[in-house]
């Protein structure tokens, strides 16, 4: 198994943790939520690539004027 160590598990540590909050303020279904959190803590770097690409997003900010 490919083991990461120092600074590179400190940026995967960190990527997990903004993805993580990240899932939990999307609009994505409760479900969905508790199965992406789990894809990333189990699997953090693999986890982390597939939200990036495929996850829910987070809500639309709004804009004032």
């Amino acid at each position: 198994m490919l083991e990461i160590g120092g600074i590179g598990g400190f940026i995967v540590l960190v990527l997990d943790i903004w993805a993580l909050v990240s899932i939990v303020g999307s609009t994505a279904s409760t479900g969905s939520k508790v199965l992406w959190c789990l894809l990333v803590i189990l699997l953090p770097l693999i986890g982390f690539l597939i939200w990036l690409v495929a996850g829910p997003r987070s809500a639309p900010s709004v804009s004032r004027r």
